[in-house]
């Protein structure tokens, strides 16, 4: 599709910009999910929202990737965009690419975007209770998710719903099926959500803050659930989290945003151990260990997130940052750093070199972790 056809599609595009490196797929298999340069802009009274602002990365079949970050970073709008749930907003403005399977959903026309949602990717909500309609039973909104997608009858349907249900962990599906979403608990409610999300054997899963509100028993069985269910399928899963003990159980990759851009990208392995920007130090200097005895207190990220229709000039994290100083000529004020590689398939946004960057770890801040 052409860029005018696509501008016509989404809404005036973005401008265009040099797309972010991306490592290859680990394993050398191909990605099923590639996003490229997704950039997703409102337009306000008070000016343009820049809540995603070029990112870029790769999902393939059975790797899950973990998307954290602050409360406004970006994350949800990024996983909302790559559903295709923004086209229809009058004021929005999207550019980039996103890969499906070989098919690219942001030039893509909006019914057929309808039909993938669903039956090839699916997403779990935040907030269960609000996603699901409050007028209609449970088993009823997973009956329409299914005939949406399969000419069958009710009756096969409904078959398969109560089937989900027993399959998510729902005692009694027989009966619970037609319980309506404030009957059930928390945990079984998002359960429910899990179980309408999955009922078309999607090969895309975006878990949005799926153990939110969740008490921490009920929070480990629903992430054991998307584990084995995602064994089962061989799905794609996008975890979107800002609770970094989450991500570090499950995911394969992480993704770590910050003022509606990607600051640091690679395995989970070299986040949690080689971090190499000072934002993730701060998550992760404000994140309880129960490995080891606690002797100071936990060191939160000073400051709050920026606006992200006045993002500040250069590095976004300046402002917050305590290493802002050490390059020199004022350099994180004037200019926005690169996602550039520190690492085998490790990218970092930050203008410390890399060396700098390492010796801080190492000497600094890895010791009182």
């Amino acid at each position: 599709m052409s860029e005018v056809s696509k501008e016509q599609a989404v809404g005036t595009a973005a401008p265009a910009a040099v797309g972010e490196p991306v490592p290859a797929p680990r394993g050398g298999e191909a990605a099923f999910l590639s996003v490229r340069d997704l950039r997703i802009h409102f337009q306000t009274d008070d000016g343009l929202v820049k809540s995603v602002d070029g990112v870029s990365f790769d999902v393939k079949r059975g790797q899950t990737l973990g998307v954290v970050g602050e409360s406004g970073s970006g994350k949800s709008v990024t996983s909302l965009g790559v559903m295709g749930l923004h086209r229809a907003a009058p004021n929005v403005r999207i550019s980039g690419e996103v890969w499906l399977d070989g098919e690219e959903l942001i030039g893509a026309d909006a019914d057929h975007v309808r039909r993938l949602r669903g039956q090839k990717m699916a997403m779990i909500f935040q907030d269960p209770l609000s996603a699901m309609h409050p007028y209609y039973t449970v088993g009823a909104q997973i009956v329409e998710a299914y005939r949406v997608h399969n000419k069958v009858t009710k009756k096969v349907a409904r078959t398969r719903a109560i089937e989900m249900l027993d399959r998510v962990g729902i005692p009694e599906p027989g009966n619970r099926v037609d319980s309506y979403p404030h009957e059930f608990s928390g945990g079984m409610r998002q359960r429910a959500m899990i179980a309408m999300a999955l009922v078309n054997n999607p090969s895309l899963l975006i878990a949005d803050e799926p153990t939110t509100a969740l008490d921490v028993t009920v929070q480990a069985q629903i992430l054991d659930l998307i584990r084995d269910l995602q064994k089962e399928f061989g799905s794609a899963v996008i975890m979107i989290t800002h609770d970094l003990g989450v991500v570090a159980e499950m995911a394969d990759e992480l993704l770590v945003m910050y003022g509606g851009r990607c600051v640091e990208r690679g395995s989970a392995e070299q986040v949690f151990y080689e971090p190499r920007h000072p934002y993730t130090w701060g998550l992760l200097g404000s994140m309880p260990r129960i490995d080891r005895e606690q002797t100071e207190r936990l060191i939160p990220v000073k400051g709050q997130p920026p606006s992200l229709i006045n993002v500040p000039e250069g590095c976004a994290f300046n402002p917050r940052c305590p290493y802002a100083d050490v390059p020199k000529d004022n350099v994180t004020r004037t200019s926005r750093p690169d996602l550039a590689e520190v690492g085998d398939g490790h990218f970092s946004a930050c203008h410390m070199s890399t060396e700098e960057r390492t010796r801080i770890w190492t000497e600094e801040i890895a010791p009182k972790l």
